[in-house]
């Protein structure tokens, strides 16, 4: 998990950071040491995204899984990263729900991307 090519966190139930992979060091300018331990989402997400952020770690807490949830996360640079997650529900041996594992990929670019074919299309259309 530690050295996996995307960005991988982990929150316990009360949505406090107990994983935060190289890769998510790398992308958001935190080390781990600054992170864990502390609320995901009332820390490092925009105050606009938290409710739709805690919404999805909700569910996965509740044994319902999510897949390709864009949201956006504020590097230590105060830069916006547009990241896709996957969230699944962390277990223990006995099957007890002990936190969520998210599994990201860092899409600012392609997004980036997508607006400008957006702006060329529509000025190629004007």
């Amino acid at each position: 998990i530690d050295t996996a090519n995307a960005p991988i966190f982990g929150v316990d139930t009360q949505g406090r950071v107990n994983v935060w992979n190289q890769c998510a060091v790398r992308l958001s300018g935190y080390p781990s040491e600054e992170v864990m331990g502390h609320s995901l989402v009332k820390e490092f997400i925009r105050m606009e995204h938290q409710e739709k952020v805690q919404g999805v770690l909700d569910q996965a807490l509740h044994g319902e899984e999510t897949a390709n949830f864009d949201f956006p996360l504020m590097t230590k640079g105060k830069n916006r990263l547009e990241v896709l997650l996957n969230a699944t529900t962390r277990r223990d041996e006995q099957g007890n729900i002990i936190g969520v594992v998210g599994i990201g990929q860092d899409i600012t670019e392609r997004i980036a991307q997508e607006r400008e074919f957006s702006k060329l299309i529509d000025s190629a259309n004007a």
